[in-house]
């Protein structure tokens, strides 16, 4: 089935004219119309563009295509917090009612020079915050290996799509773990950048200073085609820095002899699932028979991870959301006073959870508790990003579960936010200190049978590295070859 296949196993085929993009595209139309009902990864959808884009696909290809185009006529599907021209943009909100962005992310603008067959609008946790999908104001998403489970979030459409093979690939965003985490949880590949590698232009602020664009994928070869693609310096984005974009593909040469990984003492805590443990430390092992050398080291301050997260997270969300005020765009509850406009609006068009981090974040910004709270937490996160560095001086790149847990059940932890918060407990890190990391596939639970996802995190701006790492390891199994049962 073409909608089986990968980037690379598609690009081969429609270069050769082997297949159409219209019958590619249409292969992932006709597997959202046959399973969506059940997993529900996407909000909308629009068929006869996606088919107009492919038909122009097709006319490219018949004129030879462009080798700058490595991604002409695949169908890529988008997170419901990047903008897309003339696309509806809710960040799976109410807040933003019928909104339709007047233009194109730089992440967008690339993959469409790139040829991608750019389509629908995958749900998400409400303006990115959560870590299982279920705070949607369009309804959860289902996990495609148990539909009883989550899918992880707050990306869950984005790897319940790609795993449910209704799209080719898919964009997601990651403030805390959103990418790699749910790619964990769906057994597919996600992969977090180095904060800076891709523009955030286009990309709807949850916390500024942690939000990063990324790819989930079926292997890693496709991440690497992504990144290649989407990273660069954007002025549009101060906050993208000019570092060379090299081919991220050619680094996937299988050899990992010699190099060094870091296994953090501090992540082998208490409340590992012992199945997720032993998968980790199959891999491990793996590693060590491909040549890698393994490493004890620490990150002393991960304890303080989550709690600062949580700080400098919401503070900055607080901030970012006060633009939807019912005033400028979305939707609106009228009222003669401005104030209670104001009120009525963002009480009626926000979501519990939404409302409990700005709450939180006003309050860590406010008279009197910024110095106890945000500054503090500032401080900390500076100590977490210099763990880091330290380790890398030794090592090429850190080894760790992704999850603590493999899928849970939905509804499970939807009324203990602690105990949801603690879902992210090995992502978060990665986001605080700025670095890279990536989640693929090593492993399943045995009953039931649900995925496990094994995490390396890389120097800043060393994503060849940490391809080439992951790729040996892929290459090595077969993991990311299972496909869930719908």
């Amino acid at each position: 089935m073409l909608n089986q296949l990968t980037i690379s196993e598609l690009a081969a085929k429609l270069a050769r004219r082997e297949v159409s993009a219209r019958a590619v595209t249409q292969a992932c139309l006709d597997q959202i119309a046959r399973v969506d009902g059940k997993i529900h990864a996407f909000i909308s959808y629009d068929a006869a563009d996606a088919l107009a884009q492919a038909d122009t696909a097709d006319k490219a290809l018949a004129q030879g295509g462009r080798s700058d185009q490595s991604l002409l006529g695949i169908p890529i599907a988008i997170k419901d917090v990047l903008a897309v021209k003339n696309q509806p943009l809710n960040c799976a909100s109410k807040i933003l009612g019928n909104f339709r962005s007047p233009y194109d992310a730089t992440a967008i603008e690339k993959l469409k020079a790139a040829g991608a067959i750019v389509f629908g609008r995958l749900n998400m946790d409400e303006f990115a915050m959560g870590s299982s999908t279920e705070n949607s104001a369009f309804g959860l998403t289902r996990n495609p290996w148990d539909t009883t489970r989550i899918p992880g979030g707050s990306s869950g459409g984005s790897a319940a799509a790609v795993a449910a093979d209704e799209c080719i690939a898919s964009l997601g965003s990651d403030t805390g773990g959103s990418i790699r985490q749910p790619a964990a949880l769906c057994g597919c590949v996600g992969l977090k950048p180095t904060y800076g590698r891709i523009s955030r232009y286009g990309l709807v602020a949850f916390a500024s200073s942690l939000d990063q664009i990324g790819p989930f994928t079926k292997d890693v070869r496709d991440a690497a085609t992504l990144l290649s693609v989407m990273s660069g310096v954007d002025p549009r984005d101060s906050t993208s820095v000019p570092e060379p974009v090299p081919d991220y593909t050619a680094a996937l040469t299988g050899d990992i002899r010699g190099l060094k990984l870091g296994l953090p003492k501090e992540y082998m805590i208490g409340g590992l699932d012992a199945e997720v443990k032993a998968a980790v430390d199959a891999a491990v092992r793996q590693y060590e028979k491909l040549g890698a050398e393994i490493v004890e080291i620490t990150l002393p301050h991960t304890d303080y991870a989550v709690a600062t997260y949580y700080i400098i997270a919401t503070a900055e969300a607080s901030a970012n959301l006060a633009r939807f005020d019912g005033i400028r765009y979305g939707a609106r509850v009228d009222s003669n006073d401005p104030i209670e406009l104001y009120a009525r609006t963002r009480g009626a068009g926000f979501g519990a959870e939404v409302k409990r981090r700005i709450i939180l974040g006003t309050y860590v910004l406010s008279s009197g508790y910024h110095d106890a709270y945000y500054l503090q937490a500032q401080k900390v996160r500076t100590l977490i990003r210099n763990d880091f560095l330290k380790a890398f001086e030794t090592v090429d790149a850190i080894v760790t579960p992704t999850t603590p847990t493999a899928a849970f059940k939905a509804g499970e932890k939807s009324g203990d936010p602690l105990q949801m918060y603690l879902s992210d407990i090995f992502t978060i890190s990665c986001n605080l200190a700025g670095v890279c990391g990536i989640s693929v596939p090593c492993g399943f639970t045995k009953n039931p049978k649900l995925p496990i996802g094994l995490q390396l995190l890389g120097k800043p701006f060393g994503e060849a590295v940490l391809l080439k790492i992951a790729h040996a390891y892929e290459q090595a199994t077969a993991w990311h070859q299972e496909k869930a049962v719908l």
